[in-house]
């Protein structure tokens, strides 16, 4: 099954689960001898692999064991540096984000103190 943004939390942590199963089996690994390797409990490599929510770290920890972290690289890729962008902030990088600005309604007036 592909993991899209449409299936919800419970289905993607089940398939994550599933796939772990699998990369484990192919590995030869038992789930004892997994956790023994990644620093986890066995009921910690139990309850992933069954769909349950994990820390980021213990699941780094995992997937380091069954040499899965190449796919870390495309969870969340580098942002590539705007050259625009850091010309015009005299080659800083953004450090912050000033949020959202909602669109004033056509014709509408700006506020003003009353007085």
């Amino acid at each position: 099954m592909d993991i899209t943004r449409e299936l919800t939390d419970a289905a993607i942590l089940d398939e994550i689960g599933a796939r772990l199963v699998r990369r484990r089996l192919e590995a030869g690994l038992t789930q004892a001898a997994l956790a023994r390797e990644a620093g986890v409990a066995k009921r910690t490599v139990e309850r992933i692999e069954a769909g349950h929510a994990a820390e980021l770290g213990t699941l780094i920890r995992i997937l380091r064991v069954l040499d899965l972290m190449a796919g870390l690289q495309g969870l969340v890729p580098a942002a590539p540096a705007s050259p625009l962008a850091l010309l015009a902030n005299r080659g800083r990088r953004r450090q912050r984000a000033s949020g959202r600005r909602a669109a004033s309604a056509p014709g509408a007036r700006p506020w003003t103190w009353a007085e």
